[in-house]
């Protein structure tokens, strides 16, 4: 690893949660269906959240020290997020479906078996944008946690035009939280029914992410 980019990564981990404390204290967070948060993860269950990629950095600002564990790629982008995530609070495990897929899954079981809620980004690490891979189901059906879809917006934010279209609210935004039912995945589903529950969950999340957005579905 070149000089700059340890730099630069040891800045992330940090000044990175500092700044990110500092530029969002003003944040006002509106939130929608807290009921299936009652009666799940602040009940003492253990979930798996699901968010979209480009939505998850006010959700991390949000959630900070709540005893979340999330899961972030081995990619090289992945350890910035990893190193922000450490800062604010977050236990990360390394992985994805692309790179050390069967042992971060353990990792994930062995999580969240233990207590840990888990939060997982489904079109990570690069894509394709809003389009859901099953691990996050896996983890639920090896585990028995409800999977709680979530999604954040804002029209007071500056965009990230990457893959993901990453969303970064501006100081003192007010941001829209939108949950989701809890869904539990059953120990013995099919290849088929994790398909279908995979085809349902991606569509709850982009009905999410519209209502925060403020606009119609498909709109």
């Amino acid at each position: 690893m070149r000089l700059g980019d340890r730099i630069a990564l040891a800045l992330t981990g940090h000044v990175g949660p500092q700044l990110l404390r500092g530029l969002y204290a003003g944040l006002r967070f509106v939130i929608e269906g807290e009921e299936h948060l009652d009666s799940t993860w602040r009940s003492g269950q253990p979930v798996v959240f699901v968010a979209w990629h480009g939505r998850l950095l006010p959700l991390l600002f949000l959630y900070r020290r709540q005893g979340l564990a999330i899961l972030v790629s081995q990619h090289r982008d992945g350890e910035y997020l990893a190193r922000l995530a450490r800062g604010l609070g977050y236990e990360t495990l390394r992985g994805s479906s692309t790179r050390g897929g069967f042992r971060v899954l353990r990792q994930s079981v062995r999580a969240v078996r233990s207590g840990r809620s888990l939060a997982i980004t489904p079109d990570g690490p690069q894509g394709p944008r809003e389009q859901l891979k099953p691990g996050a189901l896996q983890v639920a059906r090896l585990t028995g946690a409800p999977v709680i879809p979530i999604s954040a917006g804002s029209r007071q934010a500056w965009w990230i035009e990457g893959w993901d279209r990453f969303l970064v609210p501006k100081p003192f935004a007010t941001v829209r939280v939108a949950v989701g039912q809890p869904c539990m995945i059953p120990r013995r589903a099919s290849v088929g029914d994790l398909a279908r529950y995979a085809h349902e969950l991606e569509s709850e999340l982009k009905g999410l992410k519209a209502r925060v957005d403020g606009r119609p579905l498909g709109a």
